[in-house]
Parts: C-alpha cells; structure tokens; sequence
C-alpha cells in the first residue's frame, strides 16, 4: 500500500483577492509561508520518502518548508501545474463576467479554452498523465509515503478522476495549506486506477 499526500499550496496575494493565477509564478504571502510552516508542524504524516510538486514557487516553497522537516529533496514537475489561463491570468471572476467564453469554460464545456490558454480536456489529460507516471513509479519503487504539492484545480480534478468515494470536482475544495490523504493498493490500481480518500489533511482547522 501506497500513502500520497495532495496538498495544497500556502496562500498568495492573488488567492486573497480572486485572481486566476494559473501558469503565473505568483510567490507566497507571509500567511502562505506561515500556512506551510504549520502544515509541517500539525500535519498527520510523521514521515514521507518523497516529495513531488509543481515547478511554480507558490508551490515549490511550499514543498521545501515540509521537506526541509525530513530532509528531502523536493522533485519539481511542470506536469503539476495549474491550468493555463491563457490572456485570462491576473484576472477575477467578476473581472470576467460578460465573458461567454469564460462562462463556458466554468460550466465545463471541453471544447473551450481561454485565449492563449489550455481547454479543460487538455488540462486533464497532462495532469491525469504525470499522477498516473508518480504512481506507478511509488508502486514499483516501493515507496510508502508520498506528498505532491500542487493547486487546488490539480487537486480537485485528479479526485474527481481517481478518488473514492466518487464525486465532482467541486466537492473536493479545500483552503490553501490543506488537502487529502489517499490510499492506494495495487488491486485496486490495477483494475480501475482508483484511490481511496481516506482523510483530509490536517483534520482539523489550523
């Protein structure tokens, strides 16, 4: 049995504000700093063998403050980010309101991306790709106890694809510094590449 860590990244400027951040490289704001660092105090994992996570800082930082507790070496992954925004970046949701092409991206509707940006279908099948590459590589290697620090978008799509029990990706929201816990068997990777949901991360509110 595999355990995986999916966390969320610490807080940043952007995140208190709405905006789509997306491929930006927005780094973390002192509340995103002290949200990592209270994560790796309150955490449930008393170790991990390996730490993966998105190649943008606000995650990348995130990781290093709860590696730096196991002395680990944090393996970034471009794979791990969050969809690209395109032309919509550094914008709010009310910002884009009268947008028809924004509104039929949040319905999710596959066939439409943001300008310069990924369509959903894209974005899916790159992150579904490397979750998929991690997993198996934990389960050949074996790895017990994993984090992969990432986005919120990440997280929730990846359970919605692969968690159970089965629900939709808004029902897997979670604050910034927080996330899940899965348990993965081989049985049940090998017939239905699914994982078991088994905790929130931490359990209770810091």
């Amino acid at each position: 049995m595999t355990r995986i860590f999916l966390i969320r990244h610490g807080e940043t400027e952007w995140n208190k504000i709405g905006r789509l951040q997306g491929h930006s490289d927005v780094k973390l704001s002192p509340e995103g700093i002290r949200q990592a660092q209270l994560l790796a105090e309150h955490a449930p994992f008393r170790t991990f063998d390996a730490i993966y996570s998105s190649d943008l800082s606000r995650a990348v930082n995130t990781a290093k403050i709860l590696a730096a507790k196991f002395h680990l070496r944090v393996v970034e992954e471009r794979g791990l980010r969050e969809v690209n925004f395109g032309e919509w970046e550094g914008k709010t949701a009310d910002e884009l309101r009268d947008d028809p092409d924004f509104q039929s991206w949040l319905a999710g509707d596959n066939t439409v991306k943001p300008p310069r940006g990924e369509s959903n279908a894209d974005f899916v099948r790159r992150i579904c790709k490397i979750f998929e590459s991690i997993v198996e590589g934990l389960m050949k290697t074996g790895t017990t106890e994993c984090a992969i620090v990432t986005h919120g978008g990440v997280i929730m799509t990846l359970l919605a694809v692969y968690g159970l029990p089965q629900a939709k990706p808004f029902e897997w929201t979670m604050d910034n510094g927080y996330g899940y816990s899965l348990r993965v068997t081989p049985m049940l990777w090998q017939r239905g590449k699914v994982c078991e949901v088994f905790a929130k991360i931490p359990e209770e509110k810091l």
